[in-house]
């Protein structure tokens, strides 16, 4: 069983049937009990640092993503829930985050359209990443997002994305992965990473 971390933060339901799409079973739960129990945790979300963060501590959820992933449980981060892996957002203000990965967040330049929303091209940077088992290279996948991260590790980046600058787009460290994009959004490209996970 696949537990989504249900923390008010995005639409839960379409993570979910992308990947019972992809042959998981995939429960919607804030319930301690149930993500402990559940074989990969999959973080979606959307919105900004600070409320996603308040709302995990307020459900004592952080401490126990932090402690599942330290146990090597599989984990799935997805826009949000890729965001807050990294020790903190400068999205207002300097926000803490997860710290599961040394890094920052940080909002793109107004040279750019701010959001990005739409389709982009990933380009990947860690062949050897599971997550992009079966992806052709240059595959175009789903974003809207106002910020990104700069992890301070480059061998964490599994895939890069230009947008005025050329940022991780996702990552893939032992038994942690991310993405900024959403794979649930990204049709059959995002259904085979997903199904990747499912798989992993």
């Amino acid at each position: 069983m696949i537990a989504i971390i249900d923390y008010g933060m995005g639409n839960l339901r379409s993570v979910q049937k992308a990947l019972e799409a992809s042959g998981a079973d995939a429960q919607i739960t804030s319930d301690r009990s149930v993500i402990e129990r559940a074989g990969k945790i999959v973080l979606p979300g959307v919105g900004a640092v600070r409320p996603a963060m308040a709302r995990l501590d307020e459900l004592h959820l952080s401490d126990l993503i932090r402690s599942q992933v330290s146990l090597g449980k599989p984990f799935l981060g997805i826009c949000l829930g890729f965001q807050v892996l990294f020790d903190s957002s400068t999205e207002g203000g300097n926000v803490k985050a997860l710290g599961i990965l040394p890094g920052v967040v940080e909002r793109f330049a107004d040279t750019v359209k701010v959001p990005q929303m739409g389709w982009n091209a990933i380009r990947i940077v860690q062949p050897d990443c599971p997550m992009f088992r079966g992806i052709a290279e240059g595959a175009f996948v789903y974003f809207c997002h106002s910020y990104y991260a700069r992890p301070k590790d480059r061998l964490v980046t599994a895939t890069v994305t230009d947008y005025g600058i050329s940022y991780t787009s996702s990552v893939c460290h032992k038994n942690i992965w991310g993405a900024q994009f959403h794979p649930e959004k990204s049709q059959t490209v995002g259904l085979g990473i997903l199904r990747n996970f499912v798989q992993c």
